[in-house]
C-alpha cells in the first residue's frame, strides 16, 4: 500500500521488500471493489438500492493489468532470470497504485457534486468548463500507471508504446461504455399515489409518444389573433432541468398571462421531471415547431412575440441543455434568429435569463426587436443556483417590477438593475456586477406603446 501510494505520487517504485501472492492480489481487489460501492452511493441523493448483480461487470481494466506488465517487464525462456516474479509485484503494484486513485477520483468527484463546483465551471469557464473540470483528475489518474510503466520497462521502447497504447484504449472504452452502477435511485411513492425520488425521467414508449401529441394540442389550442387589435404571445424555453428554471417559466407565464393578456396565447417548453407528462420538453426542434405554429396562428405584422429564455449560460452565447438521458442540442442566438426570420415574425420581445446573456443582443438586434438580458456578454448572472427560488433577473423583473409596478419593459428593466445590484452585493457576488441590458428598435418600441 505504501509503494501504491509512493507511485501515484509519481514516485519512483522501491521493489526491494515487495511481496505477493493470491491472498495480496485479491484483497486488493475487494478494496477496489468497495471504494467503488461506497462511492457510487454518495454519488445518489436520497434513497438507493443495492445492485449486486454489477460485480459482474466492469473488470477489464484488472484482468489487462498482468498483461501490462508482461509487455513492459518481458518473460518466457528470453527474459531475463526472475522476470515472473518481477511481472507479479508489477501487477500487483499496479493494483495497489489503482487503490489509491480511485480513491483521489472518488473524493474529487464527491466534492463536485455536493459543492455544485460543475454549476460554477459552466458560469465562469463556458460550456467546456465542466468537461475540464472532471477531466483534469482523471487525467492525472491515467498519467500515473502510465508512469510506472515507463520506469519499470527499463528502456524497452516498443513494448511500453504498447502498453500505454493499450491503456490509453481501455480508458477510452470504460469512458465511453456504460459503467457497472452499483446503486440506483429509490422511488418512493408520492402522496398522489405517483412515483418520486428519481433523478432521471423514465422514457417509455407510452412517454415518448405522448410528447409530439402534447405538443400538438397546446399549439392547436392557441387562440386565434383578434383583428385591428395588438395581441402578444407568449413562449418560455426552460431547457435545463433544475427547480429554479421550471419555477421561473411558469411565474413569467403567469406574469405574461396577467398583466399583458397573453392567457390562451402562452406556451411553456420544460424540461423538468415533474412536468415530463404534462408540457412539452424543452428541446430546440420543439421551439422551432413552436415558432411556426405561432407564426401561423397570429397576425404577423400586428401581433408580438415574447420569448423568454432561462438556462445556464456560456461565454460563447450556448444556452445549456441538460434532461437526462436526453441527447439535446444548445440553444443558440444564431438559432433563434433563423427560425423567427424564418417564420415571418417581425415584432420580437425576447428575454434570456442566463449568465453571459448580453451577447445575445448583437445576433438578434434590429428595428423590430426588444432584447432583454440578465448580463452583459462579460459578466454572470445570479440566482440560478439548485438552491434558489428564481434567479436575480426574473424575480426583480417580472415577479416584482412588471407583476406590480408597471407594464413597460424598459421602465421593469431600469428599476430591477439596481434591485439586482443591490442583491448581488448582499449576496457576496464576486467577479463584478451581472450589468443586465436591453436593447429596443423604434418599430417594437411602438408596437409596444400601442399594445398597453
Amino acid at each position: 500500500m505504501r509503494a501504491g501510494a509512493a507511485t501515484a505520487l509519481f514516485r519512483s517504485p522501491r521493489w526491494d521488500g515487495l511481496a505477493t501472492g493470491p491472498g495480496v492480489v485479491a484483497a486488493l481487489v475487494l478494496l477496489l471493489l468497495a471504494l467503488a460501492v461506497a462511492f457510487q452511493r454518495l454519488y445518489i441523493a436520497g434513497a438507493a438500492q443495492f445492485y449486486w448483480q454489477a460485480v459482474a461487470a466492469g473488470w477489464l481494466p484488472f484482468a489487462l493489468l498482468p498483461f501490462y506488465a508482461l509487455l513492459v517487464r518481458g518473460t518466457g525462456p528470453s527474459g531475463r532470470p526472475g522476470a515472473a516474479p518481477d511481472l507479479a509485484l508489477l501487477a500487483t503494484l499496479l493494483l495497489a497504485q489503482a487503490l489509491w486513485l480511485d480513491l483521489f477520483l472518488g473524493l474529487c468527484f464527491s466534492a463536485m457534486l455536493y459543492s455544485g463546483a460543475e454549476e460554477w465551471a459552466v458560469r465562469y469557464l463556458g460550456t467546456w468548463g465542466a468537461w475540464v473540470l472532471w477531466a483534469v483528475p482523471t487525467t492525472l489518474c491515467v498519467l500515473a500507471p502510465l508512469v510506472l510503466l515507463a520506469r519499470s520497462g527499463r528502456g524497452r521502447r516498443w513494448p511500453l508504446t504498447i502498453a500505454a497504447g493499450m491503456m490509453a484504449g481501455v480508458v477510452a472504452l470504460g469512458v465511453a461504455a456504460r459503467q457497472p452502477e452499483f446503486w440506483y435511485p429509490l422511488k418512493e411513492e408520492a402522496a398522489d399515489g405517483g412515483e418520486s425520488g428519481s433523478r432521471y425521467i423514465k422514457l417509455t414508449a407510452e412517454l415518448l409518444e405522448a410528447q409530439p401529441v402534447l405538443l400538438a394540442r397546446q399549439l392547436a389550442a392557441l387562440a386565434p389573433q383578434r383583428p385591428g387589435k395588438v395581441d402578444m404571445y407568449a413562449l418560455t424555453f426552460a431547457p435545463y432541468g433544475d427547480d429554479v428554471f421550471r419555477r421561473e417559466s411558469q411565474m413569467v407565464s403567469e406574469v405574461m398571462a396577467g398583466r399583458f393578456g397573453t392567457a390562451g396565447r402562452t406556451l411553456q417548453l420544460v424540461n423538468h421531471l415533474e412536468t415530463a407528462e404534462a408540457l412539452p420538453w424543452a428541446t430546440t426542434l420543439n421551439l422551432q415547431r413552436a415558432i411556426r405554429a405561432v407564426a401561423r396562428t397570429m397576425d404577423r405584422d400586428e401581433d408580438v412575440l415574447f420569448v423568454y429564455l432561462t438556462s445556464h449560460g456560456a461565454r460563447d452565447g450556448q444556452l445549456a441543455a441538460n434532461f437526462w438521458p436526453l441527447q439535446l442540442t444548445e440553444l443558440t442566438p444564431a438559432m433563434l434568429r433563423q427560425w423567427l426570420d424564418e417564420a415571418g415574425i417581425r415584432h420580437r420581445v425576447v428575454a434570456v435569463s442566463a449568465c453571459y446573456s448580453g451577447s445575445w443582443i448583437a445576433p438578434l438586434a434590429d428595428d423590430a426587436t426588444m432584447v432583454m438580458t440578465a448580463a452583459d456578454a462579460d459578466h454572470t448572472s445570479y440566482g440560478c443556483g439548485y438552491k434558489s427560488e428564481l434567479t436575480f433577473f426574473g424575480r426583480a423583473m417580472f415577479d416584482e417590477q412588471l407583476r406590480r409596478h408597471t407594464r413597460s419593459f424598459e421602465q421593469a428593466h431600469a428599476a430591477a438593475r439596481d434591485v439586482i445590484r443591490q442583491r448581488e452585493v448582499e449576496a457576496g457576488k464576486d467577479d463584478g456586477y451581472s450589468n443586465p441590458q436591453l436593447s429596443a428598435g423604434p418599430a417594437i418600441r411602438a408596437k409596444l406603446d400601442a399594445l398597453q
